[in-house]
């Protein structure tokens, strides 16, 4: 999972694309980057670390030009080691382009073997979006043959992409002198809109939190199967490059990972936990009557609409118990059980008086390997808890991801091949309430009756592309990321979330 931003202007874009990766932070920590164009040539700087940390004053002022793009990255293949994966990437040949990618290739060892004996490109990492980068490299320069480019010669050019990639991918891409070019996968997985800002500017983000934080207004989503090319002069045009596309979105995005002021294809983040939480409360009587919950708490910090929402619903307080340590990074090689303690720990703390001779219902936006669940569960107790118990306003997580989130293996997934029971029973809890996967795509899906379904292969197990056979996830499996983060359990995923 990645946050991708570009923009068109008359004006330097340095500052308002730093701007933009930092409301686009929570989508990714391990590195960003930043391209500026000045005339046809390229500007860059990228590195690993946070946005904060990547760009200094110097860094900022090598960055000149009134078009560019960036992106906070967090691995889901290749090397997350290397600075040389981090994002843009660069090829000079044709015209010179630059792209950022947010996704998850799933035939990008067949492409990488193809562009080698068949395209004769090179590729230099084991990015799949440097792959992705070479595709379009190739298709324009059949599109072209030596001719003028044009948006008709854009567009054939990805129709040529769209025909080649598969699995999930939301790219934007500049072509020096050309413009700016962004297109979407034919299902639309991953997010994408733009808008336009003072003095004609154009702008593509993942999430319409960056347009809005940077002063543009959102005008809409780009659609799957769709290309949008932005000349140098702020004109837009608009291509659909596959006629048989369908928006099937990332439901996971409305669960957990995009921030709860933006709006995804037509659907308020927001809107979409607060229905979550009263599927949720509706699952929660069934199970537990609500004369016996006290209080109802949130760990922080996705789950707060769903919660605020299940505890209105069945009439009990809401309450934050636990309070998050905004300042605590990671915790760098140090295996071992005791250690995922004790960074759930530094990063939670308990309010003990929220706790104290009470029933609670903790309520998660996800449990994916519950060992943070566990350990939350004992830091109810501790704090005084008489009984504990726990709804995840998500399903079960039962399956891996392969469009681009860094979801655990499968043997990780602590919802793999158990029952409820087992679980509630591994996570100490009283009782343990799930979302249904049918209610939570209903609760979602009717804030946008023009959404045909969604991905919810994470849930369901069905993925959306159709083209994916064990032999592909075991393979996706095996290019993950060996990262320190692998050896801590934060609440949701592998990544801190910051979008409060």
């Amino acid at each position: 999972m990645c946050g991708i931003v570009g923009v068109v202007s008359n004006a330097p874009v340095n500052q308002l694309l730093y701007d933009a990766l930092l409301l686009l932070q929570h989508r990714g920590q391990d590195a960003a980057g930043i391209v500026t164009q000045q005339g046809r040539k390229f500007f860059m700087h990228k590195a690993r670390g946070m946005v904060r940390d990547v760009f200094r004053t110097r860094n900022m002022r090598a960055l000149p030009g009134n078009s560019g793009l960036g992106q906070v990255r967090y691995p889901t293949a290749g090397n997350a080691d290397s600075e040389e994966e981090a994002q843009p990437f660069y090829v000079n040949a044709p015209f010179g382009i630059v792209l950022v990618h947010n996704g998850n290739l799933t035939n990008a060892d067949a492409l990488r073997a193809e562009l080698y004996s068949t395209d004769h490109r090179h590729i230099n990492t084991d990015s799949d979006s440097e792959v992705l980068l070479n595709v379009l490299a190739h298709e324009l320069e059949q599109a072209t043959r030596g001719a003028a480019l044009g948006p008709e010669e854009v567009f054939t050019a990805v129709a040529g992409v769209y025909r080649r990639v598969r699995g999930s991918y939301a790219v934007i891409a500049h072509i020096a002198g050309r413009g700016m070019l962004a297109f979407r996968d034919p299902y639309g997985i991953r997010p994408l809109s733009f808008g336009r800002g003072e003095g004609g500017a154009v702008m593509a983000a993942s999430e319409t939190v960056a347009l809005e934080g940077t002063g543009h207004t959102p005008e809409r989503d780009v659609a799957p199967g769709e290309a949008i090319f932005v000349t140098p002069d702020g004109t837009v045009h608009a291509r659909q490059c596959v006629a048989d596309a369908r928006l099937s979105p990332c439901i996971f995005e409305y669960v957990y990972l995009a921030r709860p002021d933006s709006v995804l294809d037509g659907i308020s983040v927001y809107q979409a936990r607060l229905n979550l939480g009263q599927t949720l409360a509706k699952r929660v009587v069934s199970t537990v009557p609500p004369d016996q919950i006290d209080v109802v708490i949130p760990i922080p910090e996705s789950s707060r609409p769903s919660a605020s929402e299940l505890a209105r619903m069945i009439g009990k307080p809401y309450r934050e118990g636990f309070v998050k340590n905004r300042y605590v990074g990671r915790t760098f090689i140090m295996p071992g059980q005791s250690v995922r303690k004790k960074s759930v720990r530094q990063k939670l703390n308990a309010i003990a008086s929220e706790f104290t001779g009470r029933n609670v219902l903790l309520v998660d936006d996800s449990i994916v390997r519950g060992t943070t669940s566990r350990e939350i569960v004992q830091m109810a107790r501790e704090a005084g808890a008489r009984k504990v118990y726990m709804a995840s306003a998500a399903p079960p997580v039962r399956y891996p991801n392969v469009y681009g989130i860094d979801m655990p293996t499968r043997e990780e997934l602590v919802a793999n091949g158990r029952t409820v029971e087992q679980v509630r029973e591994i996570i100490g809890a009283d009782a343990l309430i799930y979302q249904d996967v049918d209610a939570m795509k209903r609760a979602i899906g009717h804030l946008n009756p023009a959404i045909a379904g969604f991905d919810a292969s994470c849930f369901d197990g069905v993925y959306v592309t159709g083209d994916i056979t064990e032999g592909d996830i075991a393979r996706l499996q095996q290019q993950r990321p060996a990262t320190p983060t692998d050896e801590e359990d934060t609440p949701q995923l592998s990544l801190p979330n910051v979008s409060s």
